[in-house]
Formats: structure tokens, sequence, C-alpha cells
């Protein structure tokens, strides 16, 4: 079956998302130095205590990246002793300014060519389960839609994710490719789901899953020759 729709996930597959996690609490950590002054310099390990907290009162959480943010900054403020609704007002502050410097990305160099190639053939979409908005990133004209898991409920693995890029361009699992650099997220829960999965791979790491993907590219300037390749073609046997 010729290809129709290619979704394709975005940290670590379109830029680097260390870096830009790194820049953005960084940001956030002198931002809250002038804002709010007592919650000081607050170690790691305690936010990181606060999520597992927040967690188990709402394993929901998980999927819902920005609202999770939002609690842990909220409860580190109240943990220093912010009342409300101060403590309130500063962390949707404070969240602002660090998903404002969250989608400040640097693309990978091919990433530019590679969609406005594919673009012009293929109906592409975005699955995440980050919180990175191709509005603002300036990736939007490329993309008929963009899903991510805290609009959802629910993120990648699990299916419903790509069932649902299947409902909103009514095109068949059989004539869709994910493209992603998570062996579980991206390409294990695309196979759940039918659909063809091309793991993104610049760092030639070693498979470690336990299938194998339909396709392997390590930049993706090569993904139009994989895609071409499969036109036409019934679906890779190994995918489940």
């Amino acid at each position: 079956m010729t290809i129709r729709l290619v979704t394709f996930d975005l940290d670590d597959t379109l830029w680097e998302i260390a870096p830009v996690i790194h820049s953005a609490e960084a940001l956030l950590r002198d931002w809250f130095a002038d804002a709010a002054p007592r919650l000081g310099s607050v170690p790691v390990e305690h936010l990181w205590a606060i999520r597992d907290r927040l967690l188990q009162q709402d394993a929901g959480l998980k999927h819902r990246v920005s609202e999770m943010r939002r609690r842990v900054i909220h409860q580190a403020l109240l943990d220093a002793g912010y009342g409300e609704p101060e403590a309130a007002q500063l962390a949707e502050a404070g969240f602002a300014v660090y998903l404002a410097a969250r989608q400040q990305v640097t693309l990978f160099d091919d990433v530019h060519p590679t969609l406005e190639q594919l673009a012009d053939r293929y109906t592409l979409g975005v699955l995440t389960n980050g919180n990175a908005d191709v509005q603002t990133i300036g990736l939007a004209d490329y993309f008929r839609f963009a899903l991510n898991a805290e609009q959802l409920g629910v993120g990648k693995p699990d299916p419903t994710p790509f069932r649902e890029a299947l409902r909103l361009t009514g095109i068949p699992a059989g004539a869709t490719v994910h493209v992603g650099d998570n062996p579980v997220d991206d390409v294990e829960g695309a196979q759940r789901a039918g659909i063809r999965a091309v793991w993104f791979n610049p760092l030639q790491h070693s498979w470690q899953g336990p299938g194998k993907p339909d396709a392997e590219v390590r930049s993706l300037s090569e993904l139009p020759a994989v895609l071409e390749g499969w036109s036409g073609r019934p679906k890779n046997s190994n995918t489940k």
C-alpha cells in the first residue's frame, strides 16, 4: 500500500532535547532567584521527591508534563513558605518562563529540507509525549496536526495517539509510517497500532527491543528514500 501519512516524534527526533531542558531549567532558577527568593536553590532531589509524591496521588500526571511541572513548582513554593494564592501565581508565572524557554530548540540541519520534500507528497503529523509547540518553533506549516499526550490524556506507546492520527486523517494504518527515536514509545507503540515504524538512530545505538523497527535511519535526509521504497509494497511482515 502506498504511504500517505507520516507522523513524527519531536524531542530527540527533530532536535536534541537535553540542552533545551537544561537551558530552560537554568533560566527558571534565575527567574525564581529574583521573583521567589525564599525558594532559594532547591535541590533537584527535592523536586524529584515532589514529582514522585504527585504521581502516587495521580498516576495520570505521567502523560501531562505541563501540568506536572506546574504542580511541582507550586508545591516547591509551598514548601519554601509561600502561601496561597501567591504560590499559585508564582508557579504559573514561573512555568510560563520555563515553557517559553523550552521552545528554543536547535533543529537538526536536515529537518527543514526533509520536511519540505515530504510535505509535497505526504500528509505529515506530530505525535509527542512532550510539550513542544510546533507553532512557536516555526514548523506548523509542515504538519496537518500535532497531538500531544497532555491533550489526549495518554501518551505513546499506548496505541491511542496513533489511532487518533488515523481517525483525524481517514488514512489507514497500512498507509502510515511513524518516525521517532524511542524504541518503546515510537517503534513498539506504532507497531502495536499496525503502523510501520522508522527508528531514528543518529548515534548508531544497538537495537535492544524485543522486535525490530521496520526501518532505521541515521539522519532524516535518509527518510524520503525509505518511504519511496515502500510505495506499492506490502507491509513488512515484522510489523506487529
